[in-house]
């Protein structure tokens, strides 16, 4: 079978002029993001449901079909950029928005950690006016958080010409994963935006309402319940951690993780003690022991005696309540120490 690459793909597009392709009824959108090296913005992006490819390329400059290396002189005036094409039915440009601020240091004039230079500068191209007034609202209640000590400097700019990145580029994390997570973590982005995401202020209600899911906002902040055997984590067998999806705070680990038959993720033991509290949950006509994250203060699930060994504990959580991050991505999304514990 012929596999096109997604620069092939991307350029049959332009040269066409076809609209995207309609997905559920509805036509795809794009957004298009400056965060420094476009390597280190398609993961986040792609992982996201309802986001149908993510392209590396240049924006922003004054010459057409620019080269990687006249970009990187500096001398085009051209960004990295990555643009996203998504299903606005299934991810809103809200959630790409809280990605985006999440993967860069918006406060950096002059490039992003090693990469110093304007074509390594951030930006948000919006494709139209709805986007550009829900990026002017992000980033006005992202400098109300206090979270940065900084002013903001990235800028929100009209959509131009995108060009696509040579073919080397695409998907360089996938095709160049040492490489890349060597890159990545001597450019010193992953420690900073663990120290900036994991030690500041848990997000508003409002950017909370905003970046999770119906489901998810009622599991973690109503005190709901997800229904066994249809969520997300109740089966998974990969190796990895699950983490606070409020708060980020790793919470358990695959291994210790068992099939109990209830239905949803049970574990005999949390990964870090100091990140959950339990209490008193004297609801439903009986008293149960409520696991809650502290710095969060997340509703997750229950403990019960009835588990195997060596604890004897079962923990009952909600997949609604966790992020799970698979053992191949703990050093890239910051979570490297816990790397040994899949090592043994």
């Amino acid at each position: 079978m012929l596999r096109l690459s997604k620069k092939l793909c991307y350029s049959l597009l332009l040269l066409l002029a076809l609209p995207l392709p309609l997905q559920a009824g509805k036509r795809l959108e794009k957004a298009t993001f400056a965060g420094g090296c476009f390597w280190c913005m398609e993961a986040p992006f792609e992982k996201l449901p309802g986001v149908k490819a993510v392209i590396s390329g240049y924006s922003g400059g004054k010459t057409q079909n620019p080269t990687y290396k006249e970009v990187s002189s500096g001398r085009t005036g051209h960004l990295e950029v990555v643009q996203v094409e998504y299903d606005p039915q299934q991810v809103s440009y809200e959630r790409l928005l809280d990605v985006f601020w999440r993967q860069i240091d918006p406060t950096d004039q002059g490039g992003q950690f090693v990469d110093r230079g304007q074509q390594y500068t951030t930006a948000i191209f919006y494709h139209s006016q709805g986007q550009r007034s829900q990026a002017q609202a992000s980033l006005a209640a992202l400098d109300k958080s206090g979270r940065y000590a900084k002013k903001i400097v990235t800028p929100i700019l009209a959509a131009q010409p995108f060009y696509p990145a040579e073919e080397y580029h695409q998907d360089y994390y996938k095709e160049n994963p040492i490489r890349y997570k060597y890159y990545r973590h001597r450019s010193g982005r992953d420690q900073f935006l663990k120290a900036t995401w994991k030690k500041t202020a848990i997000d508003s209600e409002t950017e909370l309402r905003q970046r999770l899911t119906a489901l998810q906002y009622k599991v973690v902040r109503k005190n709901g319940t997800e229904p066994a055997f249809r969520n997300e984590y109740w089966d998974n067998k990969e190796a990895g951690i699950y983490v606070d999806i409020v708060s980020g705070d790793p919470l358990f680990s695959s291994t210790d993780k068992y099939k109990s038959g209830t239905g949803w993720p049970s574990f005999t033991r949390p990964l870090e003690a100091k990140a959950i509290k339990e209490v008193k949950d004297r609801r439903l006509w009986s008293v149960r022991t409520e696991v809650r994250g502290i710095k969060g203060d997340s509703h997750l699930g229950h403990v019960f005696g009835d588990g195997p060994g060596p604890t004897g504990l079962r923990y009952c959580i909600n997949s609604a309540a966790l992020r799970f991050v698979v053992k191949e991505k703990l050093i890239e999304e910051g979570y490297g120490e816990y790397l040994p514990l899949f090592e043994r």
